[in-house]
């Protein structure tokens, strides 16, 4: 790639490759990797991959299909493309996993996983064929490690590309809004448990006491207890890869064990980094690359693609990655950072839009308050607006729809979108399942993304929550008392789209995600655990309780929605 001012590595290197090659850390394991280099004298820079997966097929050569779970691991990128440019490439698998020596700590990894990663990068930096400069990059595991090891600093690791990774276990995979997602986490253990190796040492940690406890405590969850799969880890707890379910099934809460694998983003001056994910990534990767972004305290840049995930193997992002690592470990200067710091694909326009920071400035968030009859509009409740309700039980996943009238102008909406509602229940707990919905003038509907809340664990951590993200301590559940009324903050996950005028834009609420996945997007932030009681859930919507859905406006929408339509009256004959 070139410009009339500016190139990045040319295209002139044969691949060297050494197989198996191993890798020390502090505590005298070693760390299985694949070694890519120019095939030629000199130093170079490294770009490390650490991943759990299947080592030979990170280099497959293969024609690039759409992900699924069958090629979904292959995550670390072409190192043909990268060696071939002036740079070494390093695949390297962590403790307890492939032909690495140690065991496998859980899927959000534990600090002695990271601290082997800064190990393997000064190890790096000094052999004879690196020039003391070290990357990272690849996605998903690969760059959840990235951020955490970011944060130790080694000396020697200059810059990170990490798209498409969350930075809180908690709030990105395993509980979403406080509501235990057993979908990915359970085809996950069941893929991968051939190549991992783990301790099952979890009562021994524990205590055998607290340890039976928490066993009986899970098996008298009706909600937990009506999964098979869970039910299956929690009946048979040392079975398998168990032991890493039943873990996370223990650690409910946002407790010590979650924040200690959380990104720490308290550093002053950290390095370089990119972030990046897609809109439909909206139940895994997309929330922790933009907390990423907001609280990286340095050089940072951050990209929002359209809602398809990357092929498989990974290579969309091959040159913007490449420009990124010339600058920053080759010193290069392709004008790469007097780029603008954000780049959003408007979903509906079909093209990019920029901005200096993230929310996008000068965004006007507007309240489009829930109606009778379905209506969700930018006029406000009025006094005889009432309630709307529906049933929730394993036998009937009801529901309720609201929808804007037609827009009248193109209105770009991108940013952070907030749901905040008043609600009651019959039951002592609630779980709310809130999706946004594109609706074209045909009728047809295209789900873009989702919000989800436990309505127990409905407290906001004050010091972290903007008017337009709620964040959530999960710190404890505090139940619902049938009948009253609560407010409930519900954050749903952002967007960036262009609602063509005409077009509408639909709101779900419900207790559970039962409708069938269209896509492999949609299937990842699917298979939440429902509420086993029947209850009769109701939505208030009046001057009292002014429910209403808070929309990231970006353009148009100057002239609000019509509840008529924008219809004009038909004129009659004159009278006379």
């Amino acid at each position: 790639m070139f410009t009339t001012e500016w190139t990045t590595s040319p295209r002139e290197f044969e691949v060297a490759i050494e197989r198996n090659f191993r890798i020390p850390v502090a505590d005298g394991i070693t760390l299985d990797s694949d070694l890519f280099r120019p095939d030629a004298p000199g130093k170079f820079p490294v770009i490390l991959c650490a991943h759990p997966y299947n080592k030979q097929a990170q280099s497959t050569p293969m024609l690039p299909e759409g992900v699924s779970y069958r090629r979904a691991f292959i995550e670390s990128g072409d190192f043909n493309f990268y060696v071939r440019r002036g740079y070494v490439m390093v695949i390297m698998n962590i403790r307890g996993t492939g032909a690495s020596d140690g065991v496998f700590a859980n899927r959000n990894p534990d600090e002695q996983t990271i601290r082997d990663i800064y190990d393997a990068i000064e190890w790096l930096a000094g052999q004879d064929w690196c020039d003391g400069n070290v990357g990272m990059m690849g996605v998903s595991y690969l760059s959840v490690v990235q951020k955490r090891v970011a944060a130790l600093k080694p000396p020697h690791l200059k810059t990170i590309f990490a798209f498409y990774g969350w930075t809180e276990g908690y709030r990105d995979l395993f509980y979403h809004g406080g509501i235990f997602s057993h979908g990915f986490f359970s085809s996950w253990t069941r893929n991968r448990g051939p190549g991992m190796r783990i301790d099952k040492d979890l009562k021994a940690i524990m205590g055998e006491a607290d340890y039976d406890a928490a066993l009986a405590s899970l098996r008298a969850d009706r909600e937990l207890m009506s999964v098979p799969f869970l039910a299956e880890v929690i009946n048979d707890p040392e079975s398998g890869l168990h032991p890493l379910v039943l873990e996370v099934l223990i650690h409910s809460l946002d407790d010590d064990w979650h924040r200690d694998r959380a990104v720490d983003f308290s550093d002053d001056d950290p390095i370089p980094a990119y972030f990046g994910a897609d809109w439909g990534m909206f139940g895994f990767h997309m929330p922790g690359d933009m907390r990423a972004f907001k609280n990286w305290r340095g050089t940072r840049r951050m990209i929002m693609g359209p809602p398809i995930y990357l092929d498989r193997p990974v290579y969309q992002y091959a040159y913007e990655s490449l420009r990124w690592f010339d600058y920053w470990l080759k010193g290069m200067d392709n004008q790469i950072m007097d780029e603008p710091a954000v780049k959003l694909f408007i979903v509906g326009a079909n093209e990019w839009k920029t901005a200096e920071d993230w929310p996008v400035p000068g965004t006007r968030w507007t309240p489009f308050y829930l109606h009778p009859d379905g209506y969700l509009s930018e006029h406000e409740c009025w006094t005889d607006d009432a309630v709307s309700s529906y049933a929730d039980s394993a036998f009937e996943r009801g529901g309720v729809e609201f929808a804007t009238p037609p827009m009248v102008e193109n209105t770009e909406i991108c940013g952070p979108i907030v749901l905040n509602l008043y609600g009651s229940t019959t039951d002592t707990e609630v779980l709310w399942f809130a999706s946004l919905w594109l609706i074209a003038e045909d009728g047809s509907r295209q789900m873009l993304t989702r919000g989800w809340l436990r309505g127990s664990q409905r407290a906001l951590d004050d010091e972290k929550s903007e008017p337009w993200q709620p964040v959530h301590a999960h710190t404890s559940r505090d139940p619902l008392t049938p009948g009253d009324i609560y407010e409930f903050n519900i954050e749903i996950r952002p967007y960036g789209l262009l609602l063509k005028a005409g077009q509408k834009l639909g709101l779900v609420i419900k207790s559970a995600d039962d409708e069938a996945p269209t896509n492999f997007n949609e299937l990842l932030a699917h298979g939440h655990v429902a509420r086993p009681n029947a209850s009769r859930v109701t939505l208030h919507h009046n001057l009292k309780h002014p429910s209403h859905l808070l929309l990231p406006i970006t353009r148009g929408n100057v002239v609000g929605t019509y509840f008529s339509g924008g219809n004009l009256p038909t004129v009659g004959p004159k009278m006379g």
